[in-house]
């Protein structure tokens, strides 16, 4: 493109009027030293790695262990998403709601350019144009990130359908989201005296921030994964959620799966989990049930619009995963294992003595010396993790040998059951139906973990997560539910079935009831063939649950105490549960959608009938 005020641009030449003007304004604010529009080309993707490596941001694997692979160091303080510090600013806090952080949009507009202004001196500031979904799609959306950091152009070439062909949607008149971001690392200050850079540039001060209204992205201050990738959880999100209602459609913390049964028969499903239980396990899930196949469409978001046929229709709108390092292994995820064996980006992991990673649960043997996450020596006995928690790796999602061939079908999959579930050691059973939809609103409404540790809180009390959403939904959270309400009377008896699991229940001696991991395909096999009217079920309390014998069990050694365990629901501690579900409610005041309270109604009328 010709420069922009005066700054130097390279790259692809940009003709659209309003995408030219966006980029000279934030030039003029931000001061960087260059331009360059990115193509999304490998030579260009190649070219940023080996300034990565240059710039000591990235270490360069064995190309014989893992070929065309890098390792990042964060700064310690720029290891995970900030939600402190993540704000919706719509034009009326109400519609943020309670279960976000809420900045009046001019006040927040007035801090934003004090913090942008200079930004990138001394930088060259990226043009990302990029496709969430597959170019052109028609459930599909475009965005442009601007930013001053190579780890996040290389990273999102990764993640999105990023370069030319995205450019020629919006050339071709098609509507964009804004998103600027910046580590807030200047090499020049305002005197205009040069600073050294840093392997890992991020400021202490940090904001992301979101104006629904507008449709704008604005991110400061960190290099890191959702903070600074702005396609992802704020774009696919935040934002899309708010399109979504506004349009019609829903953009989901969901992964998507495609399941082939014994007869062939194809099915789908969306199945939405707070963290730690087990999304990407079931994303991936190699079924022990005989005859079955499970392919992957998506790990992490769904975008679902309702079909030309009325039946919702579902894209990942990513194109690769940003997954958590530990924990992943060969034992527990083979097939994310297998997907990592080239291209990958690893962000926070530990690096061996033949230069390749490791981390904690990648191998039951634990090698005798690492170098750590931020660069030190580590032995078994350190009293410490060789990788962050938080650690990652970013990978093209076709590189995992579960990818399903529709995984990148513009017009997407068709959705024949909805999962909700969390991490209950009690109370929720090994999986439920709900009665309609409007129950299985309630369900996901009602989503929750009991806390684990005493760090985290009281020990068994519980942690609301509504539909997996309660750091990414962009607008209120009552109004969230009424537009799956509304979306459930405009598809009809074209709606999925909607189903909770729980795969965490325990026994009275503290060990888990259920197997987990490959055997869930037992439960999805239950599921899909409630779908097909294949089984009846057995009406309960919280939800239809199946009838003895129907759930394959065979071969897991499980008893009959246990099977009845499972699946035990207790009037009293669920009556319990009715009432915090009520004060969770209050919350939301006059926004929270009436059908909430008649289903809460109506679950305590069916207890009192136990």
């Amino acid at each position: 493109m010709p420069a922009t005020a005066a700054v130097p641009a390279t790259g692809v030449e940009v003709t659209d009027h309003g995408l030219r003007t966006w980029i000279r304004e934030v030039a003029e604010l931000t001061q960087p030293d260059a331009i360059h529009v990115c193509d999304g080309t490998r030579a260009e993707y190649d070219r940023l790695c080996t300034r990565l490596v240059e710039d000591g941001t990235f270490v360069k694997l064995d190309e014989s262990r893992r070929p065309n692979s890098y390792l990042a160091r964060s700064e310690p303080s720029d290891v995970a998403r900030v939600e402190s510090r993540t704000f919706i600013c719509s034009e009326q806090e109400a519609d943020a709601g309670p279960t976000n952080t809420w900045a009046e949009p001019g006040a927040m507009r007035a801090e934003l350019r004090e913090v942008f202004a200079g930004s990138m001196r001394g930088r060259t500031m990226y043009v990302v144009p990029f496709s969430m979904g597959p170019v052109g799609g028609p459930i599909s959306r475009i965005g442009v990130e601007v930013t001053d950091s190579p780890y996040v152009v290389v990273s999102m070439r990764i993640m999105t359908r990023m370069g030319t062909e995205a450019l020629a949607q919006i050339e071709a008149g098609a509507e964009w989201v804004p998103a600027v971001h910046s580590v807030g690392y200047p090499l020049l200050d305002d005197g205009g005296r040069p600073r050294a850079d840093v392997p890992w540039p991020c400021s202490d001060t940090k904001y992301i921030v979101h104006f629904p209204e507008t449709r704008e992205i604005w991110s400061y201050g960190s290099g890191y994964g959702g903070n600074a990738l702005l396609g992802k959880k704020c774009y696919a999100l935040r934002i899309a959620s708010v399109l979504g209602r506004d349009e019609g459609w829903l953009a989901e913390h969901m992964l998507v799966l495609k399941l082939t049964g014994p007869d062939g028969r194809v099915y789908h499903l969306v199945a939405a989990f707070p963290s730690a239980c087990g999304k990407t396990n079931l994303a991936m899930l190699r079924p022990t049930v005989p005859g079955w196949t499970v392919e992957t469409i998506g790990d992490d978001i769904a975008w679902m619009r309702p079909g030309p046929d009325g039946r919702l229709r579902a894209i990942n709108p990513e194109a690769g995963f940003f997954g958590v390092a530990p924990g992943t292994g060969e034992s527990t995820n083979p097939t994310a294992v297998a997907a990592l064996d080239h291209d990958v980006i690893f962000t926070n992991v530990a690096l061996t003595d033949d230069g390749d990673v490791w981390w904690e649960g990648l191998t039951e043997e634990v090698p005798e010396h690492l170098v750590d996450w931020q660069g030190n020596d580590w032995t078994p006995d350190a009293g410490r993790p060789a990788a962050h928690p938080n650690s990652r790796f970013t990978v093209r999602a076709d590189q995992a040998p579960s990818i399903a061939p529709e995984w990148g079908d513009p017009a997407g999959v068709p959705i024949d059951a909805i999962l909700f579930g969390g991490r209950r050691a009690s109370n929720v059973p090994l999986v439920a139906e709900a009665y309609d939809w409007a129950h299985g609103v309630f369900i996901g409404a009602t989503v929750s973990s009991e806390q684990t540790a005493a760090a985290e809180g009281t020990v068994g009390a519980l942690r609301r997560d509504p539909f997996a959403m309660l750091p990414f939904c962009g607008y209120n959270m009552a109004d969230y539910w009424g537009h799956w309400l509304a979306m459930g009377e405009r598809l009809g008896d074209r709606a999925p079935r909607i189903f909770q699991v729980n795969w965490f229940r325990k026994g009275a001696d503290g060990s888990y009831l259920w197997p987990g991991f490959g055997e869930n395909s037992r439960v999805l096999e239950w599921v899909l063939r409630r779908v097909n009217g294949e089984v009846a079920a057995v009406d309960a309390p919280t939800g239809r649950l199946p009838q003895p014998g129907d759930l394959d069990v065979d071969g897991l050694g499980l008893d009959g105490a246990a099977l009845r365990e499972l699946f035990a629901v207790d009037p009293e501690s669920w009556s319990a549960e009715a009432d915090l579900t009520e004060e969770y409610f209050v919350t939301f005041g006059d926004r929270l959608p009436a059908e909430m309270t008649d289903q809460l109604a109506a679950l305590r009328e069916r207890l009192n009938r136990r």
